[in-house]
């Protein structure tokens, strides 16, 4: 108790084993705590103001206390001093346990927003240096003789480099990278930090973390926090923390990691998958085009080549085929398809015979798919084209004559790899100069779409569009085609979309520039 002249009136034994200083009669500024003095200085109040004042709280020792005061009506306060350490650690805790969270929280978001390696990397050095230490640096698994690696200083740029260093000259490094536990940073000499390994400008180390990013069955690499001699080193919550991070960072890494392998191998075999270029061969001009099911994917099961003969004179055998399905496991059927075709064309001038092997060949796969195809054998005759035409299950080709007139190929057949037997009807045809055969997929006539959204493209439709590109080049008859059933189904869905035309080429008209177009062909 002091009065409102600020000296001490009274102190009970406990304020007394407290504040050993504490003597009646003498000043409350050389007897208390400075906080607890102040707070007794703004707390005078006259009689009339008697009550309760303001909550004071500071240190006493090593310990915290809040003191609440009681004025009395003769404006001596009575000052209640409550030790509150436990309350106040919790309350500590609590909050770095809610920052650490959110920078968790906000970390995961960062590195699983991006599957780029390099992009990860950067993120979790620049985190990490600005949360955790006063530099970071992300070692990837070692290429050859170097060490892919991204440091970044506090309040930095993540800077990325490749060096020449032994893990192994590091404690704790080689472990790390392995995907072993981690060492305490007590076991860590700063002292023995090789100069690769400290940033440029960093300064003295003074505290060494190492540990692992784990992936996904496969260390992604390790992560090394730096912080400068004469600041505090890392205490052993803090290093716990640390392994949170990185396994986050770790995981993304090594998400980013398999998804640049998975698509370099999809590229691969997309490049075989892929509808291949058509140009002229062998004075028959040839064009494609190919739109699959949806706009995000560049394959589907709609597929065509042109495969040139290997005798000169001899037919050209086009192919179209649509297999059932959509997506990734029809491209993949399509793939065997092409292959099997491919191995088939010693034969090529036989189409009832390649279809019944082939249909042999897909009735002994565990793929319970079929397709729909057709083959046709193109070959210069003088001015004219000779084509034999043959159906298996799918639409029949049309001829687009030089007056407009668009006729329906008298071929017809049934489905492949669906039946133990194929029977196709083969039809021939002659082309005049600037008359085309089109080919197409059932994704043309069936998409719908229009005025009103549901209606069919149709076959009359298609063959009105024809009978307007008579006498065009091969390639201006795909992209018309195309263009109008685009056109037609907008943004709707859609199945696989394929058209091949065959054309002979006008005597005076030169269909491309150095004999090729923007078409599609492969050997």
């Amino acid at each position: 108790m002091a009065d409102d002249q600020g000296t001490l009136v009274s102190a009970n034994e406990v304020a007394r084993l407290l504040l050993p200083e504490a003597r009646v009669g003498e000043a409350l500024a050389d007897t208390v705590p400075a906080w607890l003095s102040s707070a007794h200085s703004s707390c005078r109040a006259p009689a009339a103001d008697a009550g309760r004042g303001a909550v004071a709280e500071g240190p006493v020792g090593e310990r915290s206390y809040e003191a609440h005061p009681t004025v009395r009506e003769d404006g001596t306060v009575v000052w209640w001093l409550v030790d509150d350490t436990d309350r106040r650690l919790a309350r500590e805790a609590l909050r770095i346990e809610r920052e650490r969270t959110a920078f968790l929280g906000q970390a995961s978001n960062l590195l699983l927003s991006s599957l780029n390696l390099e992009r990860c990397m950067d993120v979790t050095a620049q985190m990490a240096a600005e949360h955790l230490a006063d530099a970071a640096l992300v070692i990837a698994p070692s290429r050859g003789r170097e060490l892919p690696i991204v440091s970044c200083l506090h309040g930095g740029m993540p800077v990325s480099s490749r060096v020449a260093a032994r893990p192994e000259a590091v404690p704790g490094l080689a472990e790390a990278l392995q995907g072993f536990p981690p060492v305490p940073s007590r076991w860590i000499d700063p002292a023995t930090a090789p100069a690769w390994l400290v940033p440029e400008g960093f300064g003295t180390v003074g505290s060494i973390v190492i540990t692992p990013l784990p992936g996904h069955g496969v260390p992604a690499g390790a992560l090394v926090l730096l912080r400068r001699a004469g600041g505090a080193g890392f205490t052993e919550e803090e290093e716990v923390f640390a392994r949170l991070f990185a396994a986050r960072a770790g995981a993304a890494m090594s998400a980013a990691r398999l998804y640049a392998e998975q698509a370099s191998i999809s590229e691969t075999l997309m490049r075989d998958l892929l509808p291949p270029s058509l140009h002229e061969v062998s004075g028959v001009e040839y064009a494609g085009g190919y739109r699959p099911s949806l706009d995000h994917e560049r394959i589907g099961g709609d597929f065509y080549d042109v495969h040139p003969a290997a005798v000169e004179g001899d037919a050209s055998l086009v192919v179209l085929g649509d297999v059932c399905g959509k997506g990734l496991e029809a491209a993949v059927m399509t793939g065997k398809i092409r292959n099997t075709l491919h191995a088939l064309l010693p034969m090529a001038d036989d189409h009832q015979r390649m279809l019944n092997l082939l249909n042999t060949a897909l009735l002994s796969t565990h793929h319970a798919r079929f397709a729909t195809m057709v083959l046709a054998s193109a070959a210069r005759e003088g001015n004219a084209v000779k084509l034999r035409l043959t159906s298996a299950g799918h639409p029949a080709p049309l001829i687009v004559r030089a007056d407009g007139r668009v006729e329906e190929a008298a071929t017809q057949g049934t489905l492949v790899g669906a039946l133990p037997d194929v029977v196709a009807l083969t039809a021939e045809v002659t082309l005049a100069p600037g008359e085309t055969c089109v080919l197409y997929t059932d994704g043309i006539t069936e998409a719908r779409g229009g005025p009103m959204g549901g209606a069919m493209f149709g076959d009359a439709r298609l063959q009105r569009v024809l009978a307007e590109c008579a006498g065009m080049p091969a390639e201006a008859v795909v992209e018309r085609v195309q263009m109008l059933a685009s056109e037609w189904v907008g943004t709707g869905s859609h199945d696989d979309m394929a058209v091949v035309v065959i054309s002979a080429p006008r005597t005076n008209h030169l269909s491309a520039v150095d004999g090729h177009t923007r078409g599609r062909f492969t050997t």
